[in-house]
Order: C-alpha cells, then structure tokens, then sequence
C-alpha cells in the first residue's frame, strides 16, 4: 500500500524569531550595530529636525512681534489716510512711519499687507494708475468686503489704463466674490461699463440683466435699466 504524502506545509520559519530567544537576541544585535555604524546620521538628521521646528517656532513668534509693533506704529499713517492727508499717509510725518515705511521695514506681516491696500487707494485717488496696480496686486485678505473692493479698485485702474481685458476680469472677480446684495449690483454695472468699452454689448447686455433679475432692490437697478434699454437700441442696429 502506498505511503500517503504529507500534505501538512512547513512551519513558518518567521516564527523561529518569536520563539528563539537566541534568534531575538541575534536581531537586536543586528540593529544595535546598525545605529551604532550610522549613529553620525541619525545624530544629524534628529538635530536638523530639531534646529528646523525650532526655526519654524522662531519664525512663527517673530512674526506675530513685528506685526503687533508695524499695527501699533501704522495707526497714525491710517488717521492720515482718513483725514484725507495722503502724503503723510504714504511718507509718513518725520515721527510716526507712513505705509511706505510699514511695507518696506514689516514685509510679509499682516499690517504690511493691509499697507499695499492703503497705498494702491491713494495712488488711485491721485490718477497713478500703473502704481496702484502695482500695489493692489500684492494685497489679499479673507475679509470678503475688503478684497472684492481690492479687486474692483484693480478693474477701475486697468480700465483708466484703457486695458479692458484686464478690468473685466477683475471685475468679475469682484463681483464673484462672496456674492451679496449689498456691493455685487455696483461691481456688476462697472463690469457692464468695461464690457461695452470693449465692444461686446451682448456681454454688457447680459450683465445688466443680471442686475434686474437679481438685484431689484438695489440702487443701481434703475441704471441697469436704463444702460440696457441704450445697449439694446445699439445692438439692434
């Protein structure tokens, strides 16, 4: 009678590990002569992962100082602004440092940002188009009101720069941002102004449109309809 084959599979030998003390002991050895031979590795690497958190916590700290100290010196340049004074607003007064000052000596802080926001008004309000550009290009903010104003100031100054390409699409992002009842109707019509500047009265038709559908409670709803009935009598001819 023939034997029968074994169909039992061989035990696993990763076991062997577990269950020899002299094999966990021959694997610890392993790795213990493996951090010993790179030890200068490992040394560096954990003391560059220290020296980088502690730049980072350095940074971080740092930064939240100079930007209480540049809101505490940009308080007067900001009275100025608001009192209409817009050279000492930009130079600052011989004492207290204008928004120029802020920007250059407190870059990338959360009071130099605001700064180029203030100094692109000013150079907009002074017919310095190519400047206020410049400067309202490098200001973002979260608050909502404050940067579709940003982008609305941009679309005003590319149109007076006679590059309608440009405002319309700024905008349109003034408009798109964070729509609301209150600010969206305004920067929908200057979009309609942009859009027939440049010839395409079908867009600045639809604009308007939009206005009246939507915003029938605002104060520029009554221009709408009447830029649209003009636009409508030129597009039919």
């Amino acid at each position: 009678m023939a034997k029968k084959t074994s169909t039992k599979e061989p035990v696993n030998q990763g076991n062997e590990v577990l269950e020899n003390p002299e094999a966990i002991a021959s694997s610890l050895s392993r790795g213990e002569d493996f951090v010993k031979k790179n030890s200068k590795i490992f040394g560096g690497i954990i003391a560059a992962v220290i020296l980088l958190m502690a730049g980072i916590l350095y940074f971080q700290i740092d930064k939240q100082n100079k930007n209480k100290k540049a809101q505490a010196e940009m308080f007067q340049a900001v009275y100025y602004f608001e009192q209409d004074q817009t050279d000492l607003a930009l130079a600052g007064d011989g004492e207290s440092k204008g928004f120029l000052d802020i920007i250059k000596q407190y870059g990338g802080t959360d009071a130099a940002n605001l700064a180029h926001y203030y100094v692109g008004s000013i150079y907009m309000s002074e017919s310095k188009y190519s400047d206020a550009v410049d400067y309202l290009k490098k200001f973002s903010a979260n608050d909502y009101f404050v940067q579709a104003q940003a982008f609305a100031l941009l679309g005003d100054a590319y149109l007076e720069l006679e590059n309608t390409k440009e405002a319309i699409s700024f905008y349109k992002k003034a408009a798109n941002h964070r729509e609301n009842k209150f600010f969206t109707p305004k920067y929908l019509l200057k979009l309609a102004i942009a859009q027939e500047a440049a010839g395409d009265l079908n867009a600045a038709i639809g604009t308007l449109s939009e206005i009246e559908e939507k915003y029938f409670e605002s104060f520029e709803y009554t221009n709408a309809r009447k830029h649209k009935a003009r636009l409508e009598g030129l597009a039919s001819r």
